[in-house]
């Protein structure tokens, strides 16, 4: 099946879609903030350029979108119906690039931590929660 838009329209959805500031990392940036951690962003001296870094925690968090990074099992992850094979490429080289970083990063003794997307929706996120939790108990005294 081809495309059901026009190339022209087509170049101009894809401009439209942020790889960083995305609304999913602005929630996870504003809720640690709030928490009083501060984070550098997207350190392209580690392996994948983590959304954000926390150096004094030896943490990492990957933000990841669903349907980017083929988040299987979530209903916002739908294969395409147009260029279904080149999108399945697309995704699997994405988690392959994904599975690679996070090993790179945890040799290097980094903590990895990857929230998704759908983990977002709603006030206090489970997977926020936790994760102020676990950086919490790495607080030195």
């Amino acid at each position: 099946m081809t495309d059901v838009h026009q190339p022209h329209i087509r170049s101009y959805n894809m401009s439209r879609i942020r790889s960083k500031d995305s609304k999913p990392e602005m929630i996870v940036r504003r809720y640690l903030f709030r928490k009083g951690f501060r984070f550098r962003l997207h350190v392209k001296s580690l392996p994948g350029k983590p959304d954000l870094v926390l150096k004094k925690y030896r943490t990492v968090i990957f933000v990841h979108g669903c349907f980017w990074h083929g988040h299987e099992g979530c209903r916002y992850f739908v294969i395409p119906k147009t260029r279904t094979e080149w999108w399945l490429h697309k995704i699997e080289s994405n988690k392959k690039k994904d599975r690679s970083n996070r090993d790179r990063l945890r040799r290097d003794g980094w903590t990895v931590y990857e929230i998704w997307e759908c983990e977002l929706r709603g006030h206090d996120s489970p997977a926020l929660v936790d994760l102020v939790i676990d950086l919490k108990k790495k607080e030195i005294p």
